[in-house]
């Protein structure tokens, strides 16, 4: 049973339109609940840069004792991704007591709760009158924005996140100071018990959800190659690259975004990467179009540049969990799709002959996926769809016109094909690892990935 509120959205048919109507308002309907609850698990990335899987395994197991008082959690290294570690999301966890003093935090900071964060100040939009330093506080999301800032109390739609202790007083949070950007609210008993990641070994870990971690595999890229992620922010992916690189090579990053490209260079240096090149430049403008060679190897590039290509397209995000907050119509599930074909076209122009790109999404739908994979095919015969390695996703949908073996070339993470399910400490130890792998692999965000290699010139 859902604990939550569902999102909404205007046209289920948009996101399963091969299927009937009543099987693809039912499959929407499943969708939504499973996009307002957290994965199953919390997934890192070891920085195997810097350190062994092994080493950080057992830093982060001391780590999980001291904020889970005792309380053990198995840490599983994944096995068809040997960097990343899978820790098990104890929860919802029903029998927390509501306290008299609140704190409404908005949609996308009570979605971040969910995850393991605690409350930032600027987060908090409404706490009660007399809430003071040091008070147990329950900790509620408003996932209709409708709660005013600095409200004493607010009676709107609202979704129970957990109790926590107050680091100021309610003065203290809405003095107007904007310095104030650190913890606000300790979570002390999220209704999710899941490890806070907060200056947790920086220099070793990633948080970053599993098929995240997927696509950098599946891109597989070499040590010496010239390297574009052509929409990098924040750097997880671009920092994942340079990783399995060794740090050798080129990774060219680019986002049009300038505090996003800071984040992408802080990133770098955090994880001791040196073969990163961040620029802040639009990448629908990254081909250069006139032939004469720029000495410093900025942005826009010559024809035939990179040896590999990922891009990771912005999307409408239709797979990101948790949502509890979102609703999405028609138009802007659909206004996606022109800016992806001139990123994909940029991409191809880009990538070297015998060249292998990768095009992926967070979201679920048709539209931005599988169509898009079948405009590919059809617009640049230089193509070539791929099978891909680690292929833990399930297959593509139909409905785009791809053929049965292009789909299973294909791979697609969607959440509703398991049902949502309470974890506790005593299931967990009853568990075996194959079936904690297999619902990692399944109960996480919603993904696409397709893979192409470039057969010959443009």
């Amino acid at each position: 049973m859902s604990v939550f509120d569902t999102i909404s959205a205007s046209d289920p048919l948009t996101v399963v339109s091969a299927l009937g109507k009543q099987e693809a308002e039912r499959r929407f309907e499943t969708l939504l609940n499973h996009l307002s609850h957290p994965p199953s698990f919390t997934t890192v990335r070891v920085n195997t840069h810097l350190a062994s899987v092994q080493h950080v395994k057992n830093l982060l197991l001391d780590e999980l004792q001291k904020q889970f008082n005792g309380l053990s959690v198995p840490i599983l290294q994944h096995p068809d991704l040997q960097d990343v570690l899978l820790i098990p999301i104890i929860g919802p966890r029903r029998n927390i007591k509501k306290q008299q003093c609140e704190a409404v935090v908005g949609a996308q900071c009570g979605n971040a709760v969910l995850r393991g964060a605690h409350v930032y100040i600027p987060g908090i939009v409404s706490a009660s009158k007399f809430m003071k330093a040091g008070d147990v506080i329950s900790v509620y999301s408003d996932i209709k924005g409708k709660c005013k800032k600095g409200a004493k109390e607010f009676d709107g739609t609202k979704v129970f996140l957990g109790n926590g202790i107050s680091e100021l007083s309610r003065k203290e949070i809405f003095s107007g100071l904007p310095e104030l950007k650190g913890i606000g609210i300790r979570m002390t008993e999220p209704i999710y018990l899941s490890p806070s990641f907060d200056n947790v070994l920086p220099n070793y870990l990633f948080l970053q959800n599993l098929p995240s971690a997927v696509v950098t595999h599946v891109l597989d890229p070499q040590p010496g190659e010239k390297i574009l992620d052509l929409c990098a922010a924040p750097g997880g992916k671009t920092t994942h690259i340079a990783a399995l690189m060794h740090d050798q090579g080129e990774v060219i990053a680019l986002d049009k975004i300038s505090n996003k490209v800071e984040k992408i260079k802080q990133n770098a240096l955090l994880l001791g990467l040196n073969s990163i090149k961040a620029f802040c430049f639009d990448g629908t403008k990254a081909l250069k179009l006139d032939m004469v060679k720029d000495a410093e190897g900025k942005p826009p590039f010559l024809r035939e540049s990179f040896d590999r290509i990922l891009l990771d397209a912005p999307c409408s995000g239709m797979g990101q969990r948790p949502n509890m907050a979102c609703s999405w119509t028609l138009k802007e599930v659909t206004s996606y799709q022109p800016l992806q074909r001139k990123l994909f076209t940029v991409a191809v122009e880009l990538l070297k002959p015998g060249g292998v790109l990768v095009y992926s999404t967070c979201t679920i739908t048709l539209a931005e996926n599988e169509e898009q994979v079948a405009w590919a095919l059809a617009t640049f015969p230089c193509l070539q769809l791929q099978p891909q390695e680690p292929q833990i996703g399930g297959e593509g949908m139909m409905g785009a016109g791809l053929s049965s073996e292009q789909l299973k070339q294909l791979q697609r993470f969607d959440p509703s094909v398991v049902p949502v399910r309470d974890t506790d400490i005593a299931s967990l130890g009853d568990a075996r690892i194959e079936d904690m792998i297999w619902l990692a692999n399944k109960d996480c965000i919603g993904f696409f990935i397709a893979k192409f290699i470039k057969r010959k010139s443009t």
